[in-house]
């Protein structure tokens, strides 16, 4: 593992030139060395530094996942850019809010794209620079330009799901602190070849690049999200590590119970983004026997922040555990003070991986991230990141999520969590994607409500039947909404709750008279 690089670019650059021909991506079509990597950086760097881009000058890359991706983003770091990705599923209008909001000075894009973009989204200052691959052209090297680890080094556009895209503002200190972090508690190594199937757009998939480049290990790229293509390319290129979010690991896990599959050379398998229902967890150990399970937590505005370890996953199978090395996270009680053992509260994170804040939003950021009066005791008015969620603390100092602290649903007198009423429907076995929410009710206050995509031959009287039994009358949901067909997705894979929402309230809003 290599200390000594301060800059995003030089956890690449770090690697050479003695692993020049080690291979450093793999792509379906072929594989790539760091040193065949380093001549596509190189490539696209001098075709930046030809559009006189500054120190700090913002430049998107939205590229299918793949070795120009990487390479695009390599480069723009050299040159001192800070890097936007988007991911490609975004869509035109969303790319051009983004190119307007963060400046940028130069778009890395598939063909025809800039073409889809209103060029006042830009204010005429977007450039395309040619990303192709395919011809073997002349080297060209440029110079790396020195940045300090406290400059800005990315850009992170959140999905917009509650509003507008926000930017996260990562440093290069952040991004060291992360891939340091996970590195360590995953025990990664150069031999390791990380699955990388989520976007690089995305903090959690962006570690497994980061990490990979930290301790000289392979990435192999799965540009296709299906269960089916995962098993074979895990098998194909001998995959030691798979990051996953819940959706992913309930269509992988269903269809290993199913048709099992060996993977010896796997180690390690890691979740964050979400709770995985419990009847999958439970079955994990089963589809992937000797192998590791770390369940993890983290937020945009500060990457990882806590990860239970696999020896304790049995025991606290569902827990989020404690917090990765160098964090520090309280469970904060608002008014009161630090909560204990068997008390909820919100968590807050401290430490080197707290992000800048947002991007030209100084007033969200000061509310995202601000002195917490609980904690002025012990790190005085030093500004930590307050997640919004609200977890439990057990005996033993391991944390549990409860649950987002506006999504809570306030029922008689009670409030559940959505994750509790979504585990409970998984656990009949007769929905594929779940999601709860709260519905106003005057007698009430909020009633239950549940999205559900059946699976095949489970029927919506069969789900309630299960409901009513397994859980409290207070959490039996009103009413069941069939989902026709699988829900839809955020760009990083996560089901994308706001969306189904908004359907179910829009269509309850028109049955009422």
């Amino acid at each position: 593992m290599n200390p000594l690089a301060t800059t995003f670019f030089e956890l690449f650059a770090d690697n050479l030139p003695r692993r020049s021909d080690k291979v450093f991506l793999i792509d379906p079509d072929r594989a790539w060395t760091y040193g065949e990597v380093d001549d596509e950086v190189n490539r696209i760097a001098a075709a930046l530094v030809a559009q006189a881009l500054q120190p700090g000058d913002r430049v998107i890359v939205q590229l299918r996942k793949g070795v120009r991706e990487v390479a695009a983003m390599l480069a723009a770091s050299k040159v001192g850019a800070v890097v936007v990705n988007v991911n490609t599923a975004w869509t035109a209008e969303q790319l051009a809010y983004v190119a307007e909001d963060s400046g940028a000075r130069a778009l890395i894009v598939e063909p025809g794209i800039t073409d889809a973009i209103p060029e006042c989204a830009t204010g005429g200052r977007a450039i395309l620079i040619p990303a192709t691959t395919h011809q073997k052209r002349p080297r060209q090297d440029t110079c790396a330009v020195a940045r300090l680890d406290t400059e800005l080094a990315a850009i992170i556009y959140t999905s917009g799901s509650t509003g507008k895209p926000k930017g996260v503002m990562l440093s290069h200190r952040n991004i060291l602190a992360g891939a340091r972090s996970v590195a360590r508690y995953l025990d990664l190594d150069s031999e390791d070849r990380l699955m990388s199937v989520l976007p690089y757009s995305f903090d959690y998939g962006l570690n497994q690049l980061t990490t990979m480049m930290l301790v000289g290990g392979t990435v192999v790229h799965q540009p296709v999200a299906m269960a089916t293509e995962l098993v074979r390319t895990m098998q194909t290129h001998a995959v030691t590590g798979l990051a996953a979010v819940p959706p992913l690991w309930i269509q992988l896990v269903r269809l290993l119970a199913a048709a099992p599959a060996s993977f010896p050379a796997l180690r390690r398998i890691t979740n964050s983004g979400g709770k995985i229902p419990q009847n999958i967890l439970e079955q994990m150990p089963g589809v992937f026997p000797n192998t590791q399970i770390f369940l993890m937590y983290g937020l945009t505005e500060a990457f990882r922040s806590t990860y239970l370890a696999p020896s304790r996953f049995l025991e606290k199978m569902g827990s989020i555990g404690r917090a990765v090395p160098g964090a520090e996270v309280y469970v904060i009680k608002h008014g009161v003070g630090v909560a204990g053992p068997g008390e909820e509260g919100e968590l807050v994170h401290r430490g080197p991986l707290v992000s800048q804040g947002y991007w030209n939003r100084p007033e969200a950021t000061a509310e995202k991230m601000r002195p917490c009066p609980e904690l002025a005791h012990l790190i005085g008015d030093e500004p930590v990141v307050y997640s919004g969620d609200i977890v439990r603390l057990d005996d033993d100092g391991d944390l549990w999520f409860v649950g987002r602290n506006d999504a809570l649903i306030k029922t008689s007198g009670f409030r559940i969590s959505p994750d509790e009423v979504e585990d409970l429907v998984h656990r009949s076995g007769l929905a594929s994607d779940v999601v709860a929410f709260g519905v106003a009710d005057e007698l009430l206050s909020q009633c239950v409500h549940v999205a559900v995509a059946l699976l095949p031959g489970a029927t919506h009287d069969a789900l309630m039947a299960h409901c009513r039994r397994v859980m409290p009358t207070y959490m039996v949901p009103r009413v069941i909404h069939v989902w026709p067909g699988a829900m839809p997705r955020t760009a990083s894979g996560k089901l994308a709750r706001p969306d189904v929402v908004r359907t179910c309230e829009s269509q309850i809003a028109q049955m009422q008279p």
